[in-house]
């Protein structure tokens, strides 16, 4: 008696269990990071600061770069894919919810078939002939069938879809930081070869002037033929490196044209990025600070590396579910008769109702096989997430150290060039004055040259690396792309 209790009892938080259902697999927890107590940033900005800042390009005052950037998130192909990727996400996770509903379809059928006599083993022509019959079928079905999810390989399903959908917003969100820090880069550098062009054609028109009065002096006499050739080999040589720089500037155009978007037909024509120059877009004073956990919320490559971290977490808790029995329940509602009038009636009713269990028996390894290699993509997916979060803060440091670096660059180039200017007005006057000849005048206008190059080269670089250190710090500092919640 007292062990017939003990089996009533155990067959029933048996059945308590099938009923109320499991979910199997483990649950996600974020891996632990060892992250630093503050990032080194220059400023700090308030909450209000942050939210101006979310157009962080716009702080470079530059309405023509302005319009590129809004048009390369519009028309840029490289988002066009992402997005495309969104909807694909979007309708596996409607998929998903859609398993957790029983599947109701219909069937509508007529038949008409004849019964040969002469099929039947009685050779009596007589008797075949009455045999043989012509029969019709109509039939009006309707079937429902509904999976129990005991151990939750639904709701795991589910959740894995949810983290892929995420994954797709977010490696939208950093496709588009990147393709806006692209295009900004891009801008600078097209601002930076349009700067030496320009630099190039006024220092090439005033190397032609003074190639022209040597030559007059030259015919009168003054001057000697090494000194002539010298002025002529300085504007020969300027006016080669003009094609090269000129070569530049069409390379990033076609470059800026793919960025933002443009078509073929567009591409082909001449293009106009506007008339800034390098030396009027503004440069931003202030920085925002971020904590090193704010950073894990605002870059999305680290969110698209942590959903693909959950929805393979999730994947096994599918696998392992596989390896469990499944309840499946079916019902079946019907109308048969041999003539159409006929259906509907109470004689024409047919029903069914039943129920199946299906599972694993032997399998050789395979359904362990599929947790294992589940078990596997999540360590592969772990790595990959803390490769990535390792990867975002040394951006962020590289970015750092190099805006810091541009700076100092900037002013002793700034310095440079005041000094190499005043050089360049010693060398004309001592020269007016034959106090020295026209090489040392050249070699202070060669030197002129490069320096007011390579402050071009050095203020496209310092806007660079702002730009990179706002792709760095997350690209913005408004709130993070909105996913469903599970």
């Amino acid at each position: 008696m007292y062990q017939g209790r003990n089996v009533r009892r155990l067959v029933a938080a048996l059945a308590v269990a099938v009923l109320s259902g499991c979910t199997v697999g483990p649950d996600y927890q974020r891996p632990a990071l060892e992250l630093p107590d503050e990032l080194p940033a220059q400023v700090t900005l308030s909450q209000t600061d942050r939210q101006a800042w979310r157009h962080w390009w716009h702080q470079f005052e530059d309405p023509n770069l302005n319009a590129l950037v809004e048009r390369a998130t519009d028309d840029s192909l490289e988002l066009a894919v992402q997005l495309a990727r969104i909807q694909q996400a979007r309708a596996e996770l409607g998929l998903a919810d859609a398993e957790f509903f029983p599947t109701v379809g219909y069937q509508l059928e007529a038949n008409r078939e004849r019964t040969p006599g002469a099929s039947i083993p009685i050779d009596i022509e007589p008797v075949q002939d009455l045999l043989t019959s012509t029969n019709d079928q109509f039939s009006i079905a309707g079937s429902l069938e509904y999976e129990l999810d005991l151990w939750g390989r639904l709701a795991r399903q589910r959740e894995a879809a949810l983290a892929t959908f995420s994954e797709s917003i977010f490696a939208r969100d950093a496709a588009e930081i990147g393709v806006i820090a692209d295009v900004v880069t891009t801008y600078f550098d097209l601002k930076n070869a349009q700067a030496q062009q320009r630099i190039l054609e006024e220092t090439e028109a005033t190397y032609a002037e003074t190639f022209r009065l040597q030559k007059l002096r030259f015919d009168v006499g003054d001057i000697s033929e090494l000194e002539f050739r010298q002025a002529e080999a300085e504007w020969r040589g300027v006016r080669s490196e003009l094609p090269q720089v000129t070569q530049q500037v069409e390379t990033l155009k076609g470059a800026l044209a793919i960025l933002v978007g443009l078509t073929p037909r567009e591409l082909m024509n001449e293009l106009d990025y506007g008339d800034t120059t390098l030396e009027a877009i503004v440069e931003p004073q202030r920085l925002p600070q971020l904590l090193p956990s704010e950073l894990l919320q605002r870059r999305p490559d680290i969110r698209s590396a942590e959903a693909t971290l959950m929805a393979a977490n999730a994947q096994v808790g599918v696998a392992e579910a596989a390896r469990l029995p499944s309840i499946n329940l079916n019902a079946s509602l019907a109308s048969v008769a041999a003539n159409s009038s006929d259906l509907f009636t109470d004689n024409a009713r047919s029903w069914g109702l039943g129920a199946s269990i299906v599972g694993p028996l032997l399998d050789f390894g395979r359904t362990r096989a599929n947790v294992e290699s589940a078990e596997a993509q999540v360590e592969q997916a772990e790595a990959q997430y803390r490769l990535t979060v390792l990867t975002a803060f040394n951006e962020v440091r590289d970015a750092l150290n190099n805006y810091a670096l541009t700076g100092e660059r900037v002013d002793a180039v700034e310095q440079q060039l005041a000094a190499i200017e005043r050089a360049r007005d010693l060398a004309v006057l001592t020269y007016d004055q034959g106090q020295t000849s026209m090489l040392e005048r050249l070699d202070a206008e060669r030197s002129l040259l490069s320096a007011k190059l390579d402050r071009a080269d050095v203020q496209s670089e310092r806007l660079a690396a702002l730009a990179t250190l706002f792709k760095a710090l997350g690209g913005g500092w408004e709130s993070g792309s909105s996913v469903p919640s599970s």
